[in-house]
């Protein structure tokens, strides 16, 4: 599917490269790349990446798997907004960021044009390629002026020179999200997390305003950080970054119950549950191995029953607002 008004093509399913950055906890490097190799193959052609990402490490490893490939069959996405300057100081540490990577570097919010194209250059050296697809604000909470004022004239400037296709802005809630939609001319925004199995908040106002300003949703997030992600509820469940609080637990657990009783997976239900959506082009789906990768991509074909939509939206669909 295009993204809004640009020729940026995505794939249904995208492959999200946080994991691969060490989220959370260390990947190896043949395992990290086993990945991106195994997602091309699964048919993903669209790949989502952030120096945020352990520090540069993400951007470094889908580089090295993507060598190669045809650049006119792949679209990658990569973020602005915090540059990466190194710290001696505290490279023997490891990330205070959730990633499990040393801290050889800091992250050092700038929305200013000139940091925007400090930013894009510097991930263009980490993934040595000429040029990304799509470039996304990134988290840009308590930076709205900046970034409005200058980070979006600037990405919206290189795009009319077309140095990348597409540009938008990537967020873990939807609000600005939905400012940007309407109070500008982006492409596309990443949503994570926001509109999943386990709440809806973005549905009421925001995607509604995508779908008036043809705008493309990528819907990132769709697990909530974890916790629909396996059939099985895993006792160190994550929910957006934390672990999943016991009536939040309870709330999956009974989601699940309808789902199973109709021979579905979970994390399938949650990536058709996205993907659904008129607004959204591409549901984006971080994985950590091949076999991952593979599941993913082969539950994203399954037809969910009818009876699944039927019965959970009699059970009256759980969201949490916010």
């Amino acid at each position: 599917m295009k993204l809004g008004r640009s020729d940026v093509v995505v794939s249904p399913l995208g492959f999200g490269g946080a994991v691969i950055g060490n989220l959370y906890r260390a990947v190896d490097e043949e395992t990290a790349l086993g990945a991106v190799d195994a997602a091309w193959d699964a048919g993903i052609r669209y790949f989502d990446t952030a120096p945020h990402y352990g520090l540069g490490l993400a951007e470094r490893r889908l580089g090295s798997a993507l060598a190669g490939r045809p650049r006119s069959e792949l679209v990658v996405s990569t973020k602005v907004g915090r540059l990466l300057v190194p710290s001696p100081a505290t490279a023997d540490r490891r990330d205070a960021a959730g990633f499990d990577v040393p801290a050889d570097h800091e992250r050092v919010w700038d929305f200013s044009a000139d940091g925007v194209r400090r930013s894009l250059e510097a991930s263009l050296r980490r993934l040595g390629m000429d040029r990304v697809d799509l470039v996304l604000i990134h988290d840009p909470d308590d930076h709205w002026r900046q970034a409005v004022d200058e980070a979006y004239p600037a990405l919206h400037e290189l795009r009319a020179q077309g140095v990348v296709g597409a540009i938008g802005a990537g967020m873990n809630q939807w609000p600005m999200l939905e400012r940007f939609a309407t109070e500008t001319d982006v492409d596309a925004v990443m949503l994570a997390g926001r509109y999943t199995l386990l709440e809806q908040s973005a549905a009421h106002t925001m995607l509604p305003a995508c779908l008036r300003r043809n705008v493309s949703v990528l819907a990132a997030g769709v697990f909530n950080g974890g916790v629909l992600a396996t059939d099985e509820l895993d006792a160190e469940a994550m929910f957006d970054y934390s672990p999943a609080a016991p009536e939040l637990r309870a709330r999956v657990a009974g989601i699940a119950e309808v789902v199973h009783r109709h021979g579905a997976s979970l994390p399938q239900v949650a990536m058709a549950f996205a993907g659904a959506h008129p607004a959204v082009a591409s549901v984006v789906v971080g994985a950590r191995s091949a076999a991952e990768v593979r599941r993913n991509a082969e539950l994203f074909e399954r037809p969910v029953p009818a009876e699944v939509w039927a019965d959970l939206a009699e059970a009256g669909l759980p969201v949490i607002e916010s």
